[in-house]
């Protein structure tokens, strides 16, 4: 009997601890080309893992190209789009939960250009999946977001940032604000349009980023 209830005993406190275990685990946090964590408040640049063409020995690293904005088809909202040749321009990111001061992977967050000076004022810079392009088949990223409040009516504002390998980050659109309910979850990639411009959109196949402190 007495061994029984040692079993018992033990079998409890050791399902206890690895319950409390998994609860204490966290998901990963996000760093930057220089190996610093992501920050809350502070402004990164969004440069492509490859090709690399090199790195300082501080962590500034020359790229092929960052984000901007562009007025694509209507003059606002603008739209995110990959620019060759520059590091683009600055944005930040807030999560669900943004006092934790740290960016994580797998987590909810709003992305955000860092500039409030646009030619589409009314409109704000934080991204937002924009409504199904029919003609193009293609769900592009735009901006006119807003930060927080997660709910249905901010449910296309809210994106996460996954880990690929030792090299490379992604970003996916994957809100799991309702993890009861479906929502679309796939990749954000780079289309090219007729024009020219490469567009972020929802993909089969990744943009690799990794994120360099502005």
């Amino acid at each position: 009997m007495k061994n029984m209830l040692l079993a018992f005993v033990l079998l409890f406190a050791l399902t206890t601890q690895a319950l409390l275990g998994a609860a204490d685990a966290s998901p990963e946090q996000v760093v930057d080309t220089s190996g610093k964590k992501l920050r809350v408040g502070l402004s990164y640049f969004i440069v492509p893992a490859s090709p690399l063409i090199g790195c300082t020995r501080y962590g500034r690293c020359v790229k092929s190209g960052g984000l901007s904005l562009a007025s694509i088809g209507e003059s606002c909202p603008l739209d995110v789009v990959f620019v060759a040749g520059s590091s683009g321009l600055p944005l930040s990111f807030s999560p669900v939960d943004p006092k934790k001061g740290v960016v994580r992977v797998s987590t909810d967050l709003n992305i955000m250009f860092s500039t409030d000076h646009t030619s589409c004022a009314e409109y704000s810079p934080v991204w937002k999946l924009d409504h199904f392009d029919v003609a193009k088949g293609q769900w592009f990223v735009t901006t006119g977001g807003s930060v927080g409040n997660p709910g249905w009516g901010t449910i296309r504002n809210w994106f996460k940032i996954e880990k690929v390998d030792a090299a490379a980050y992604k970003i996916v659109y994957c809100p799991t604000l309702f993890p009861s309910s479906k929502h679309l979850c796939k990749d954000v990639g780079v289309f090219v349009d007729e024009n020219g411009y490469r567009r972020l959109a929802l993909s089969d196949v990744p943009f690799k980023v990794k994120f360099q402190l502005a």
